[in-house]
């Protein structure tokens, strides 16, 4: 038998699972193919982690880890749908619900006093922010829009708002003391240990991190974000956007960068409310209120506050009446942008304002010019070369419009995404440390208290793997292939001189590979896309994440749609199938409406991509005939407008899920590669079609009603197979088809 693993995650690609997979298994045992699943959620990844103190019928196995050793051999087939990578308040949120629904699991400890409260805080960590993609990653990503995502796109164009020259959108971001103008890089001469060191003004020194291993040929990195310098630059942008009457907007990646990034989001709450901090601060914290978790956080709390809960929520209410108007989340709930670090992620929301004529919502519920505040200039740079090129022509054109595919590096852990466990919040002045295991010091800042110091590594083996792919896409395409790097960036100076090492080991006759900045990479692809024209973007880690929302966002509408393959440097396959930005929002529709507006044409590409590489590797030819049948039927999908509408009485996920079936059977009854295929679909594609309008009925009569899941980071699985299954009909056909 050939194996996919089809993971358990969260939210609205969960529920769509409910659907889903039954449909995957039916088709897929036709091919000798068993569809497993392996748990992911941020649910299951909890529940993992304290399996020692739960009842033997509640434990649950560390499905992440099987995962992550199963990634580094030749028999990966994993389909990976989007998880939630957890701020704090949805880890807490998570543990609040699974402690109601009985699991002994003890509350995530804010400031841990005791050995006891240390061990549950560092469970909890491996659970926090990005703590899924590392793991499976064992190689570096080939994302791109698919032909059929791209000619659907051109002929049925998504709306785009519409640009002036006049707009005051513009981004704003640190020109000293950040991340980048303080990074220091070198490259490893041969495998190691490191250690990181806090020495503090006394010459007290602190092991911040006792052992990181490292390989030769390695690129490690540190870097500090200074606390002061944030402060300064937060208020500047504040009564900047005032004087201009615009819009303020903060824009971090909280979820991924899960220790940086929700303390620079403290610190933009703490700034944007300065006056009730500075009044009431203490009590505050006193409470357990803390500004990284959000004014949400805060204002959900304020009863610990006793009497003075009145006077700090009207103080928090008169600056919010104050200029400058904070953007916002959702304006008819009065959820802004500082209420939840993980509500405003940079990669998402970035593009949907450059998509919306460089306007966001404003608290009278409508939309207005931006100050797009990113702190960290890193990768800020691109997102203004972008709001420059439209101020200057306008909005770009979905059925004109080239594609920017991504090869991107992110193997093992690399680059920023992999920094979490070595990420401080300094305690007192002094400075940070690397040493080698010689008692070298390699790295070495001067830092001060509250600062923001980190050190990431990208791998040898990785970069070598990541220019080959790249040199492969240019060949496979014809495209340009550019790297995008900043030779001002220490890091980068160290990647320009291993990627130019290895381009001269491979075969690039004839090929257009450049290596550029960000910001010139940017202005060089906007203006071949306006052409009509592909350009390949090769990046880092981060840079990946960015361009992988942005440029699908404006070329097809949403990052749901694109194409992502992992070759694992060991021989198996990782699938991912989109982003899942969206995916809180079609839950609580559903839980409102049952309606899911969540479109699962990622899945569908990426098991279509699985199933050819179980025809390539395990020499089963079944499998390719149905993965080129479910590409046809994709594509039948988008023509005919069969995926999920925007409104009650129309196709959701769940139709979009039996045309996908109809279809896909369809086309299994017309090849004539297989015969037995053939066979043994023709009748279900009778059945299905001669029952469509019956089936089609019975899922949109469902509609508009609550419903029940039994939860939200951990539906019952009978109720949540019952919302997501509810006719009867296409069950019968499916569940036969599945004995």
């Amino acid at each position: 038998m050939s194996t996919i693993i089809y993971t358990r995650t969260d939210e609205a690609p969960l529920l769509a699972t409910y659907s889903l997979k039954p449909i995957i298994e039916a088709f897929a045992g036709a091919a000798g193919i068993e569809v497993e699943t392996r748990d992911i959620s941020l649910a299951g990844r909890i529940l993992a982690q304290f399996a020692d103190r739960l009842p033997a019928d509640q434990q649950v196995g560390d499905a992440l880890a099987e995962l992550g050793e199963l990634a580094t051999t030749p028999d990966a087939n994993i389909i990976k749908l989007p998880n939630i990578s957890a701020s704090v308040p949805q880890l807490k949120a998570a543990v609040a619900e699974l402690q109601a629904q009985g699991y002994d699991l003890p509350d995530y400890p804010e400031s841990p006093s005791t050995d006891e409260e240390r061990d549950a805080r560092a469970r909890y960590d491996r659970v926090k922010g990005s703590a899924v993609n590392p793991v499976l990653r064992e190689g570096n990503s080939d994302r791109r829009a698919p032909e059929a995502v791209k000619m659907y796109a051109r002929a049925y164009p998504h709306p785009m708002g519409a640009w002036s020259s006049d707009s005051r959108t513009r981004v704003a971001t640190m020109e000293a003391g950040d991340f980048r103008h303080n990074e220091d890089s070198v490259v490893l001469d041969a495998e190691d240990t490191l250690s990181i060191r806090h020495v503090a003004g006394d010459g007290t020194t602190t092991v911040l991190k006792e052992s990181v291993p490292v390989l030769a040929g390695e690129v490690v990195d540190a870097t500090f974000m200074s606390a002061s310098a944030l402060e300064e630059f937060l208020a500047a942008t504040v009564e900047e956007a005032a004087a201009d009457d615009v819009l303020w907007s903060l824009h971090l990646k909280a979820t991924m960068m899960k220790v940086s990034d929700p303390i620079v989001f403290g610190h933009a709450v703490r700034v944007f409310f300065a006056d009730v901090f500075d009044r009431h601060g203490e009590a505050l914290a006193a409470a357990g209120l803390s500004p990284n978790d959000g004014l949400g956080g805060i204002l959900s709390g304020l009863d610990a506050l006793g009497e003075q809960a009145a006077e700090v929520r009207e103080e928090i209410e008169a600056r919010l009446a104050e200029l400058p108007r904070l953007s916002m989340v959702n304006s008819r709930k009065g959820i802004t942008n500082l209420h939840v670090p993980s509500d405003v992620i940079i990669d998402a929301s970035m593009p949907a304002m450059i998509r919306n004529g460089g306007q966001l919502w404003g608290p009278s519920d409508e939309t207005a010019d931006t100050l797009a505040v990113i702190p960290d200039s890193s990768y800020a740079g691109v997102y203004q070369a972008v709001i420059e090129d439209c101020k200057e022509h306008g909005a770009y054109d979905p059925t004109t419009m080239g594609s920017v595919p991504n090869v991107g590096l992110m193997a093992k852990k690399a680059q920023e995404y992999g920094s979490h466990d070595k990420t401080f919040e300094i305690p007192s002045d002094g400075a940070v440390e690397v040493v080698d295991g010689s008692g070298e010091v390699l790295l070495r800042h001067e830092v001060s208290a509250g600062d923001i110091w980190r050190a990431c590594q990208t791998k040898d083996e990785p970069i070598r793997d990541w220019v080959r792919l790249a040199v492969s896409r240019a060949r496979a395409t014809g495209d340009p292939a550019v790297f995008w790097l900043d030779e001002e960036r220490a890091h980068d100076r160290n990647l320009i001189a291993k990627v130019q090492a290895y381009l001269a080991e491979e075969d690039t006759d004839g090929l257009d590979l450049r290596i550029l900045s960000p910001v010139d990479a940017t202005t060089l692809s906007v203006q071949r896309i306006r052409e009509g024209k592909n350009t390949i973007s090769v990046t880092g880690n981060v840079l990946r994440d960015y361009l992988t929302d942005l440029f699908p966002i404006l070329e097809v509408g949403t990052s749901a749609k694109m194409l992502s393959v992992v070759p694992l440097m060991n021989g198996g396959g990782l699938f991912e199938t989109g982003a899942g930005g969206s995916a809180p929002k079609h839950v609580q529709q559903l839980q409102e409406e049952n309606y899911l507006r969540w479109d699962s044409l990622g899945e569908f590409l990426a098991l279509a991509e699985s199933l050819r590489h179980l025809a390539e590797r395990d020499g089963n030819a079944k499998a390719r005939v149905l993965g080129d049948a479910l590409d046809a039927a994709t594509g039948r999908v988008l023509t005919e407008e069969k995926s999920p509408a925007r409104k009650l009485g129309q196709i959701d996920n769940r139709g979009s899920h039996f045309y996908l079936a109809l279809y896909w059977a369809q086309a299994l009854a017309e090849q004539t590669e297989d015969a037995e295929l053939a066979e043994r679909f023709a009748p279900v594609a009778a059945q299905l079609g001669e029952q469509e309008t019956e089936i089609a009925d019975e899922l949109v009569a469902v509609q508009g009603s609550p419903v029940d899941l039994g939860g939200y980071y951990q539906p019952d699985d009978a109720k949540a197979f019952a919302a997501m299954r509810p006719s009867a009909t296409f069950n019968a056909v499916i569940d036969a088809l599945r004995d």
